[in-house]
């Protein structure tokens, strides 16, 4: 069983960057492939980033491509999400997810791949 925690949203202004981390408190991440999603104010929740259990391989949302940088530490057992150049649109509660990995080199880009999901972290980019 995994669990995981995010931390490190907040109020920013547009224009400016927050570095979200994602922490397992129970088990371990090494296996998995990781991944945030967002969810804004009455829109359904979307894919953002995902990064394979190795770490090599990476793949983004357009919304998001050039500003936003997906990383893990596996020694640290955390998932960061670097969000830079803010826009008031990437307004939302952004959540890191886990998807069993099998040691394959592969992203997946779904919710329903996901095997466990953070509570989420509330982003507020205001103009």
């Amino acid at each position: 069983q995994v669990q995981l925690e995010e931390s490190g949203g907040g109020l920013v202004l547009a224009g400016g960057s927050l570095r979200l981390s994602c922490t397992a408190s129970r088990g371990s991440l090494s296996n998995y492939g990781l991944a945030w999603f967002r969810q804004a104010p009455g829109k359904e929740r979307e894919f953002v980033a995902t990064v394979s259990w190795t770490g090599v391989s990476t793949d983004y949302a357009d919304s998001v491509k050039g500003r936003f940088t997906i990383s893990r530490d596996n020694a640290k057992n955390t998932v960061y999400l670097q969000m830079n150049s803010l826009k008031p649109e990437d307004t939302a509660v952004y959540y890191c997810a886990a998807a069993r990995s099998f040691l394959r080199e592969t992203l997946d880009c779904r919710e329903e791949a996901m095997d466990y999901w953070g509570k989420g972290t509330l982003v507020t980019v205001s103009s």
